[in-house]
């Protein structure tokens, strides 16, 4: 009897290690993809999971969202401008089965079709459209990666251009670029100010001309403002006009 219990130890030990390796549980965000005798079964899950020993093997596949880096890419835009691009893509596996038949690596296979295509669309547009209408370009690059996936049962949700980083020369010829459109602004206000100016003073000057008494008002106003903000002696001209109602008044 103790023999007997004795030889039946392995084949219990042998028995817990193929029920162990035939069970799985899936999360909610997992699927199997099961091979029987390399024929496919179906995606199983999520939940337990039950393959049949040496028969059945299951490939995991997550369901979540997967954010990936594009590495920084050489491009040499429309107008012969070379920049280093980089950007983030986030896509997720709709169809399990595609994801595992169709393409040996789906990870590694949305990666280079992520980089291929940034440099494709950056080298058709100028630098100036790569800089002003990113969101523009994120589009179309999604719509290509996810046309290009699209066999493998993968959705590209977004695609974001992340940075731009120009040549040293680049970035200092848009520098003195932008100096020279602020100061072109500010001409172009400070020219609107004198216009602005010397309009309004065309104005006071055919106002004042109608009435010879507001030229003289205007005169004694200068000489009371002269007199608060300088206290040094100042000769100042008088014109005759001033003076030439006083010297009526005497007369009569």
């Amino acid at each position: 009897m103790q023999l007997f219990t004795i030889s039946l130890a392995p084949i219990l030990i042998l028995v817990i290690i193929i029920l162990a390796n035939s069970i799985r549980v899936l999360r909610e965000y997992e699927r199997g993809v099961v091979f029987r005798l390399g024929r496919l079964i179906g995606a199983k899950g999520p939940g337990l999971i039950i393959l049949l020993p040496l028969i059945d093997r299951m490939v995991k596949v997550s369901l979540r969202t997967i954010p990936m880096d594009v590495p920084p890419q050489d491009v040499i835009t429309k107008d012969n401008v070379s920049v280093k691009v980089n950007a983030v893509i986030y896509f997720r596996v709709l169809d399990p089965e595609k994801a595992v038949i169709n393409v040996e690596d789906y990870l590694f296979a949305t990666s280079q079709v992520a980089q291929t295509t940034l440099r494709s669309v950056m080298g058709q547009v100028e630098l100036d459209e790569l800089l002003s209408h990113r969101e523009k370009l994120n589009l179309q690059i999604q719509e290509i990666i996810d046309h290009a996936t699209d066999p493998w049962g993968i959705k590209v949700s977004t695609v974001e251009i992340k940075d731009v980083d120009l040549p040293a020369e680049m970035q200092r010829a848009m520098a003195r670029q932008a100096e020279a459109e602020r100061e072109r602004r500010a001409k172009i206000i400070h020219a609107d100010g004198e216009f602005e100016s010397s309009k309004k003073l065309a104005e006071a000057a055919q106002v004042i001309s109608t009435n010879p008494a507001a030229i003289q008002l205007r005169y004694l106003q200068t000489l009371a403002e002269i007199s608060r903000e300088n206290n040094s002696t100042t000769i100042f001209p008088i014109p005759i006009d001033l003076l030439r109602a006083f010297l009526h008044r005497d007369d009569g």
